[in-house]
């Protein structure tokens, strides 16, 4: 009796012990498990033909055993599949290993995470079969609202060449929804680069994921402007906006109203230091200094990488010097250069502030003084670098008579007047 009792208990914590790791054996236990051993060792060893008939018998006596029997059973039909060569029993093997999937979900759920391992699979069986393009547009787009921002990258690409098969076979999607396709997608692919992982690679996919949009529909100007915007303005959707602003750049509608309009909304919501410059630039193209002004200053505060301040202030001087504020101009290329001293530009751009400052600074009381200017330009242009820029200043130079007429001598220390206020020292042209 107490022999019995304590076999009774071995079973029962046997039982217990394989329940917990989630294995359910039916009645004839040691055939089951056999039979599990010969097709996972199978498996390992790639020996996939060998597998189906143990795999098979587990499938029609226990198909609800372990959820490995379905994981597993994929692994083997689409290595029967890479292995035929006859076309007919190909689709049957590729028909068996997407059913995999199908029974995986119906025995053991997890179905978003289950199918966004079948759609690619299904992808490349069915991209070149017109015939499941409404299949495989019907699974990507499950797959993508059970996964959203855990979509596989994978499936990425493989969405938009969906969407873009479907539609040019002549399915039943409007150019908006396949516009919308690509805004979820590209929205997740924005959403993994931010979390700067595999971004080269990330970058790579939404370079294709463009491409394949323009392949699809005609991403023009006027289809932007008349079918998306006035959804942008209307709802004010910073995704929408997004939207607007990656299709203006791929159709080439940057000069447009609408995309600096676009790049705002979607700078409220997401302020970046590369959007605010975009929009400073832009603003400054059409001579808003104010407005330019504002997204410089803010992009200045989105950064602490001093290279890249650099640039801002350059952008700012040229922005002051296009608009004949020279002073202006002059402070932020020397701000430039305190965050890059080898910023060369920005000593091109203050001796081209002296070169124009002649007419400006010119009091016709001595030919000396008025010619300073140019060798202060010149100063600047041999901190640049700029031989030809050299040449041309001190061509301008004052002439050694007109130093001698004066009882000045060359080598001697003079102050640029005007805004200039520098010192320089007093040299001849050639």
């Amino acid at each position: 009796m107490k022999k019995l009792v304590l076999f009774g208990l071995f079973i029962a914590i046997n039982t217990i012990s394989i329940a917990q790791q989630g294995w359910k054996w039916p009645e004839d236990v040691e055939m089951a498990k056999e039979k599990n051993a010969l097709y996972v060792d199978a498996v390992k060893s790639k020996q996939f033909a060998t597998a189906v008939e143990p795999h098979q018998w587990l499938l029609d006596n226990a198909p609800d055993l372990n959820e490995s029997l379905y994981i597993n059973g994929a692994k083997i039909y689409e290595g029967l599949v890479d292995a035929e060569s006859d076309a007919a029993k190909k689709v049957t093997l590729q028909e068996k290993a997407l059913k995999m999937y199908d029974d995986r979900i119906k025995y053991f759920g997890k179905e978003g995470k289950v199918l966004n391992r079948k759609a690619f699979t299904a992808y490349k069986y069915y991209k070149g079969n017109k015939s499941k393009y409404q299949e495989l547009m019907t699974l990507f787009d499950k797959t993508f609202e059970l996964n959203q921002a855990k979509t596989l990258d994978n499936n990425l690409m493989a969405y938009m060449d969906v969407v873009r098969r479907y539609k040019l076979s002549g399915g039943e999607i409007t150019d908006e929804e396949v516009i919308d396709r690509y805004g979820m997608i590209s929205d997740v692919i924005d959403g993994k680069i931010a979390s700067k992982r595999n971004v080269p690679r990330l970058e790579k996919i939404q370079a294709n994921v463009d491409k394949l949009l323009t392949s699809t529909v005609t991403v023009d100007c006027p289809f932007v402007e008349d079918k998306l915007a006035p959804k942008m303005r209307e709802s004010q959707d910073p995704k929408m906006a997004k939207k607007v602003f990656q299709l203006m750049l791929t159709a080439k509608c940057s000069e447009s109203p609408t995309f600096v309009e676009a790049a705002e909304i979607v700078y409220k919501s997401e302020p970046a230091f590369g959007l605010a410059k975009v929009i400073a630039l832009k603003h400054a193209s059409t001579g808003d200094l104010g407005k330019a002004n504002e997204y410089y200053t803010e992009s200045l505060e989105l950064t602490d990488d001093n290279l890249k301040k650099s640039e801002i202030y350059l952008s700012m001087a040229q922005m002051y010097a296009s608009s004949g504020n020279k002073s202006a101009a002059r402070t932020n290329a020397r701000k430039a250069l305190a965050n890059d001293p080898s910023a060369k530009k920005a000593y091109s751009l203050i001796g081209n502030l002296y070169m124009q400052s002649y007419n400006d600074c010119r009091a016709g009381e001595s030919k000396v003084d008025d010619r300073l200017v140019f060798i202060a330009a010149y100063n600047q242009y041999k901190r640049a670098g700029d031989q030809s820029a050299m040449s041309k200043a001190k061509e301008q130079f004052p002439s050694i008579e007109e130093i001698f007429e004066l009882g000045l001598t060359e080598g001697q220390s003079m102050t640029v007047g005007c805004w200039i206020n520098e010192t320089v020292v007093l040299e001849r042209r050639p």
